[in-house]
């Protein structure tokens, strides 16, 4: 397995994502492009009881996050996720759980060590 290099510009870049994943409608976006691929624009907005312009500053907030990227065919512009960004979030949850592993290692420990005195 490669490990990626940790980048100091992971933290910043952990806020940016988490930030834009924090709105329901975001994660709903994000969520609609994962399960149908690239949709227009056009095509998102009409899944949702909000205005264009509405759903267009969404898009905009998961693109300056990097979670959704955009691309031209002729005149339909097609937004597409991400899913790299996604990455640093991943990688946070797994150092979370890792400290969680150490301190239920831990209990264990001396759970196992108070059965084996009370013996």
């Amino acid at each position: 397995m490669v490990e990626r290099k940790k980048n100091q510009n992971d933290g910043a870049l952990l806020s940016e994502v988490l930030k834009a994943a924090s709105d329901p409608t975001r994660r709903a976006i994000l969520t609609l492009l994962a399960q149908y691929g690239p949709l227009r624009v056009g095509e998102i907005h009409a899944r949702f009881e909000l205005s264009l312009n509405a759903v267009s500053k969404h898009i905009k907030v998961l693109e300056g996050a990097g979670l959704v990227a955009r691309r031209t065919e002729w005149r339909e512009h097609l937004i597409e996720v991400q899913m790299g960004p996604l990455r640093v979030v991943d990688d946070w949850f797994a150092s979370l759980r890792s400290i969680w592993d150490l301190r239920l290692e831990a209990l264990d420990r001396l759970i196992t060590q108070g059965e084996a005195k009370d013996e």
